[in-house]
């Protein structure tokens, strides 16, 4: 764990792009979606923060967030079980007067008096819909040296198909300051796709948020940064490695599909910058003897005792003798029985496939629900 202290909390926003996969999110966050065999989405937003030193973070829900309390826990994991800052989960009724919100500046409004009486200088705001080992520290140090009053980062890539509706992109002049901020971008071809993740002084954005309240604003990126790229100098920085971005249920299963590559997992989790999760007390993965296994990514806990190939398998999953999986994505303590054979399937948790069941797409993956029987 790094021992170092940014000058700068960080704010989460883990519902911020529930509506893009509905089936996922029936009974959780975006943010606690489960990816990569043992990890939730915002694990690796939040262990990013927390190796970069930024040991005070709130996450602000908006609904559907048990399961996102139940895995973060009281931070624990994450060295955020802390007297002073620490982990801070904020429900969307902390006040009598308050209401769900819509808009990140809804959310901000709740919070103003906590972020007043903080003392870290800059605030970090990040949705957590996208899986990358973003390097906080390097976007917080080009900030300072940047005088922005703004930095928000930004990926060179197309626009994701089912992201087309719901997206920001930027543009740029010679120095990379964004002279133009677009709301939901339809071009083909690369373009200054924004990742969501921000920084600015606490105090200014405190002063933003409390103007947009008295004009009945909701909206940080159109209402606030879009409005005012003349008066306010909104700098980008550049994200060149790594990034999933989970825009609808075909790119969630073919984001942790690319993670069977080698080079992608090296990239996402690595040593240096290590990604850490709640603890499950599993045993290794055991392989019984006569299994067939190729080009897998199993989590602790995992049984195998068919054909599994392509396949990504979280906690607890158990393949019965017999079993033909490929081409899945299988959540925790999913159950496939003898005989079953699955290809091209999204189970979510508990999901329990019967013995001589066969399931299977060409194209777009099915999605069995949690704790389904089939």
């Amino acid at each position: 764990m790094v021992n170092v202290n940014a000058n700068a909390l960080g704010i989460l926003f883990p519902n911020s792009y529930d509506n893009l996969v509905p089936e996922l999110v029936k009974n959780r966050t975006m943010a606690s979606v489960p990816f990569a065999s043992r990890y939730r989405m915002i694990d690796f937003t939040l262990s990013a923060m927390v190796n970069a030193g930024i040991d005070n973070v709130t996450i602000m829900t908006r609904q559907n967030y048990y399961s996102l309390m139940d895995h973060l826990g009281s931070g624990r994991e994450w060295d955020l079980a802390r007297k002073l800052g620490g982990l801070h989960i904020i429900p969307p009724y902390a006040r009598a007067q308050n209401k769900q919100y819509h808009g990140r500046v809804e959310a901000l409004s709740s919070i103003v008096g906590m972020l007043e009486r903080q003392k870290e200088k800059y605030v970090v705001m990040s949705d957590c819909h996208t899986a990358s080992n973003f390097d906080y520290a390097a976007f917080i140090e080009a900030h300072m040296q940047s005088g922005a009053d703004v930095t928000v980062a930004y990926q060179r890539c197309p626009i994701p198909e089912a992201a087309k509706g719901d997206n920001y992109t930027l543009t740029l002049d010679e120095n990379g300051r964004v002279t133009e901020l677009l709301t939901n971008d339809y071009r083909n071809g690369d373009q200054n796709l924004s990742m969501n993740i921000y920084i600015m002084e606490r105090e200014a954005l405190v002063a933003l948020v409390k103007d947009a309240i008295v004009r009945n604003l909701i909206y940080f990126e159109r209402d606030i940064l879009s409005r005012n790229l003349q008066l306010l100098h909104v700098q980008s920085y550049q994200h060149t490695g790594y990034c999933a971005r989970i825009s609808d249920m075909r790119s969630y299963f073919e984001e942790n599909m690319r993670l069977l590559n080698p080079k992608n997992v090296e990239q996402l989790i690595s040593d240096k910058h290590p990604v850490y999760t709640k603890i499950r007390d599993d045993a290794p993965v055991r392989y019984v003897e006569g299994c067939k296994v190729k080009n897998v990514m199993a989590a602790d806990g995992c049984l195998i005792e068919g054909e599994v190939e392509n396949c990504v398998l979280f906690r607890g999953v158990k393949i019965a003798a017999g079993a033909k999986v490929k081409n899945c994505v299988l959540m925790q303590d999913t159950v496939v029985e003898s005989g079953a054979e699955l290809d091209h399937v999204i189970t979510d948790k508990n999901v329990v496939i019967t013995s001589g069941k066969k399931l299977s797409s060409d194209s777009f993956p099915v999605y069995v629900g949690k704790s389904q029987k089939v």
